[in-house]
């Protein structure tokens, strides 16, 4: 484990202390940074080479592990008690990276949170709650949210009242249209809470397309990259 980076911290719980990974540039050098959030049965190193596809050198890449290579045990679309502790532990990693990641100088504007399947699911509903959290104080978003097969997490008919702005924030949201475990109708809703919340959504159901993700969804991601990098 690089750069120093762990994810123990004050909600230390199932998966605080798992390693981190990273590529590309040193965080103490970068002046961009991407979290990568890998899928259910993955591992980091997975996600992690998501980075050789999306050519921004110039960013520090860092992929948590997830314990037992699964962020929550049920499905997404499961009542949110149904994935507790495991799910309250998974966005607690993601928060104590972003903190260590701005602590090294790097604005919550210039990183971008990234993830496949589980991953996006995951970090999906990070970026929803967070917003929330700051409704009340001044509006601030990351660089970007890049969502390979996702969405917000809860069985349908789960309240979307969340009340932060997003602020122009660029989300990608990216599926099939017959993914087995991601309905169409999920992804929609997320792009339209986004929305709501004040994001720049870019929405694609790719026909027929697999659980899997093409070059169409890659070329998204980089724009986001390259404009968070340039800025």
């Amino acid at each position: 484990m690089s750069d120093q980076i762990s994810t123990k911290g004050s909600q230390d719980g199932l998966h605080q202390g798992q390693q981190v990974y990273t590529a590309g540039k040193p965080l103490a050098e970068a002046g961009a940074a991407m979290i990568l959030v890998h899928g259910r049965g993955a591992n980091a190193p997975d996600i992690l080479q998501l980075a050789n596809e999306f050519h921004q050198p110039e960013l520090a890449y860092l992929a948590p592990q997830a314990a037992g290579n699964t962020w929550y045990p049920q499905s997404f679309m499961e009542p949110i008690e149904r994935n507790e502790p495991w799910l309250s532990s998974a966005l607690g990693v993601l928060a104590e990276l972003l903190r260590q990641i701005e602590a090294t100088g790097i604005p919550a504007e210039k990183i971008i949170l990234g993830g496949f399947s589980q991953g996006a699911c995951l970090a999906s509903e990070f970026v929803a709650r967070i917003a929330r959290r700051n409704a009340r104080r001044d509006a601030r978003r990351y660089g970007g949210l890049i969502a390979f097969s996702g969405g917000l997490i809860g069985p349908p008919g789960t309240p979307r009242d969340y009340e932060g702005s997003l602020d122009g924030m660029p989300i990608f949201l990216g599926c099939s249209d017959v993914d087995f475990h991601i309905p169409k109708e999920r992804v929609h809703e997320t792009a339209v809470t986004f929305e709501r919340m004040g994001a720049t959504v870019t929405e694609r159901l790719y026909p027929n397309m697999g659980h899997t993700i093409i070059q169409d969804e890659i070329e998204h991601a980089r724009k986001i990259l390259q404009a968070v990098v340039m800025e």
